[in-house]
């Protein structure tokens, strides 16, 4: 499966049927924390709630932010 993320080409197996490579999948394949990613799918906003059963497409175009903590104090 070919998915483009951040505007980089990325390229995924396919799962065996019937399975489906959904969006909790890719993160989780991407070793990022759900709880500090949001996701643009298709330029939409996708609800965290329905990344398990929302399924990825070949060509599906993602943007995906990754918060990171940190600072300073001054």
């Amino acid at each position: 499966m070919n998915l483009h993320i951040n505007g980089e080409p990325r390229t995924f197996p396919d799962p065996a049927p019937p399975a489906a490579f959904t969006l909790a999948a890719l993160i989780q394949s991407l070793n990022m924390k759900s709880d500090r990613v949001a996701v643009e799918l298709n330029r939409e906003i996708a609800p965290r709630d329905r990344w398990p059963q929302t399924t990825l497409k070949d060509g599906d175009q993602l943007e995906i932010v990754h918060f990171v903590g940190g600072g300073s104090c001054t």
